[in-house]
């Protein structure tokens, strides 16, 4: 067996769509390009493929990593070659290199997630850099998340690693996050009282 890892971008056409219509996307643009991937055993085998982190609602990535298992190697090139134009506007393959067939899965690698948000200028930015030091100084931030099977509560803090402005100007803030792979961008930037970012971006996954 042979195995591929992908780095590929999410951009706003597709920030809509959950993590299970995305891998329907990636399911069908393989099975298009013909592209001789590993399949599960079973009553309802399904291709050998998996995402590093699933992806929340509304945010954007230039960064997402999948391994795709081969039952035959194929040169990285090739299979960019063959898959990217079988894929919808704003999935796009940046990168495809080989990695070793035993290597630990992507999901055991993870350490950490980086994102940036742009943010407007204005009151909400003037807000941003003392909500920052007093997001960061705090040791607990109790947390609420709503899901299908009812309310969840956690501590927020320890899940975010550092928080900082990238880039100022008249128009806009931009600000970098480092975050835990469980953490979530849009949660953060709504503890920090930012009502209506413009843009969430994934920018980089930190493997070991």
């Amino acid at each position: 067996m042979h195995k591929l890892e992908v780095k590929f971008s999410r951009g706003p056409e597709v920030k809509y769509i959950s993590h299970l219509d995305l891998m329907r996307f990636w399911r069908r643009a393989l099975l298009r390009a013909d592209i001789p991937v590993v399949y599960s055993k079973g009553f309802n085998p399904h291709p050998r493929i998996s995402l590093a982190l699933p992806l929340p609602l509304s945010v954007e990535s230039s960064a997402e990593l999948m391994e795709v298992s081969l039952r035959r190697r194929m040169a990285p090139l090739s299979f960019m070659q063959a898959v990217s134009p079988q894929l919808p506007p704003g999935i796009e393959i940046l990168e495809a290199r080989e990695v070793p067939p035993k290597l630990p899965s992507l999901q055991s690698r993870i350490m950490f997630a980086e994102y940036e948000v742009e943010v407007k200028e204005g009151e909400e930015g003037e807000k941003i850099p003392p909500s920052i030091r007093a997001f960061l100084m705090k040791e607990s931030i109790p947390w609420e998340h709503m899901r299908d099977t009812g309310a969840r509560s956690y501590d927020l803090r320890p899940l975010v690693d550092d928080i900082w402005i990238k880039e100022q100007n008249k128009a806009h803030f931009t600000l970098g996050m480092k975050l835990k792979p469980q953490g979530r961008a849009d949660q953060v930037v709504k503890a920090l009282g930012i009502s209506s970012p413009r843009v969430i971006r994934r920018t980089r996954l930190l493997l070991r």
